[in-house]
């Protein structure tokens, strides 16, 4: 907790009222790649507890809707926002995700770590795999996708599959990543048709 209360990122984010710090990861990202706008329709890998939704609505305005999954219930509600609590490997979640066909997905999916940096490497890697795949099925000609990673040797086929879909792919760190920490975020933009 102590760490917590030292954390500016963690102490804005509740003066702000958003529901965790990751927001300013996304936002750090938005800047950089401008990806979200007016009326967007997004979805969102990982939401819970539900601060880059607040983002994407806040971002987007009144015509922004989001398609939000994750295994944890979402702490946040809106009528712009669909949640389904679901494992994202779920074939449910792959047909409702085809049926959407959004402006873009975001991933903020982390696995349950095991001390075992190549072990959680090796799950982190999976989770932006599987976001790779529902990109395929959800993303539109044109659409971003953002998936956080934590670093490890997979990250160059993650980039080369990435490369295969977008026109356009980064691999950025943004500020608000804790010291210490791996992640970084796999941004790719301009979907391929």
């Amino acid at each position: 907790m102590s760490y917590k209360l030292r954390d500016p990122y963690f102490r804005r984010a509740k003066e702000e009222g958003y529901l965790a710090r990751s927001v300013y990861k996304l936002q750090e990202i938005d800047v950089r790649y401008k990806l979200l706008r007016p009326g967007i329709h997004v979805i969102d890998l990982g939401a819970a507890p539900g601060s880059w939704t607040q983002y994407v609505i806040q971002k987007g305005g009144p015509t922004a809707r989001v398609f939000a999954v994750d295994i944890q219930p979402l702490r946040w509600s809106s009528p712009q926002v669909e949640f389904l609590q679901m494992d994202v490997f779920s074939s449910q979640v792959e047909r409702d995700v085809e049926e959407r066909k959004c402006d873009g997905l975001l991933s903020d999916m982390a696995p349950a770590t095991t001390g075992s940096r190549a072990t959680d490497q090796v799950r982190s890697a999976m989770l932006v795999h599987r976001s790779l795949q529902l990109a395929f099925l959800g993303v539109r000609p044109g659409g971003f996708w953002v998936a956080k990673l934590l670093e490890g040797p997979e990250r160059e086929t993650l980039l080369r599959e990435a490369q295969a879909l977008f026109a356009d792919v980064h691999v950025y760190r943004p500020k608000s990543t804790r010291k210490g920490s791996t992640e970084c975020f796999l941004v790719g933009r301009g979907r391929l048709s």
